[in-house]
């Protein structure tokens, strides 16, 4: 499919992709992320890190001081602001675009004061003290789905049409940002691989991108994620999350051909690769 460019308008910066993809690089600077917990807990090492995904292609640097992952305990504000904030100022002082990866209003203001141009929320900004925060500081919003809980989220998950019930609750929470004075041009959906969904479900929303975004740019967050390992389990190539950045790779590409015009990945690197060359595809087609 032929994709037309979007622009997201974030408190610092003007993002396009006119000329390619955008790719957002993680940062977690937490003990307990699924895929790299701990790894850059300490301030100068998480700066570091983000400055290696910048230096390989990465547009925007998502800073997370909470697990998100199934079962996950939630982290006190203090602590989580303790995390996060140095690294937002840190990145932010380099020139990157931060987006902090938040779900609690009092850690989004204090990022936002640090630099962050980004709110990332799991759960959709279903907090009307957060939807004012992001207005107020006119920041671009990543606005998700999730089933639940992250402690929850994959007890059962049951949709009427997951494609459809994904989309209508995108749609209502977009509504909501912009009566809360978030302007259009600063919303992101985002569809939620892996937060409430089984595997057939996350095939589902993969495999139907455009029916998701409601006239919004859609992100896509695939990177490391379990139901990867299934299909890795399945082709008899059993894996630990490190190792399915290939066939994270391979999703990048397919969401690009979707429609997606912001993926979110560990590995920037290979993500870059496998984007650009889908968009030197989907960019030919008349």
């Amino acid at each position: 499919m032929s994709v037309a460019p979007v622009t997201w308008r974030t408190r610092h910066a003007v993002l396009s992709t006119a000329d390619h993809t955008l790719v957002m690089g993680i940062v977690n600077v937490t003990p307990d992320s699924f895929s790299d917990g701990g790894t850059w807990e300490n301030v100068d090492a998480a700066i570091r890190r983000g400055r290696e995904l910048l230096a390989a292609g990465a547009d925007i640097i998502d800073v997370g001081g909470e697990s998100t992952r199934p079962g996950a305990e939630g982290v006190p504000v203090d602590e989580e602001i303790r995390r996060v904030v140095p690294v937002v100022e840190g990145l932010a002082a380099y020139g990157a675009v931060v987006s902090v990866d938040t779900s609690k209003p009092e850690v989004a203001a204090a990022a936002i004061v640090a630099g962050a141009g980004i709110v990332n929320d799991v759960t959709g900004l279903a907090d009307d003290a957060m939807r004012g925060i992001c207005a107020g500081g006119e920041v671009g919003v990543v606005i998700m789905h999730m089933r639940g809980s992250p402690r929850t989220m994959q007890a059962d998950p049951r949709y009427e049409d997951v494609v459809a019930d994904v989309a209508s609750f995108l749609a209502d929470r977009a509504g909501m940002a912009l009566d809360a004075g978030i302007g259009r041009d600063r919303i992101v959906v985002d569809p939620g691989i892996g937060f409430g969904k089984t595997f057939d479900h996350n095939l589902a929303l993969l495999g139907d991108l455009d029916a998701i975004g409601g006239g919004f740019p859609v992100l896509v967050g695939t990177s490391r994620k379990r139901f990867l390992g299934e299909v890795l389990d399945r082709a008899g190539r059993p894996s630990e999350p490190g190792d399915r950045d290939i066939a994270t790779a391979a999703t990048v590409a397919l969401a690009v051909a979707g429609g997606a015009s912001i993926v979110r990945v560990h590995d920037v690197a290979s993500a870059v690769d496998s984007a650009r060359t889908a968009d030197a595809i989907v960019r030919a087609q008349p």
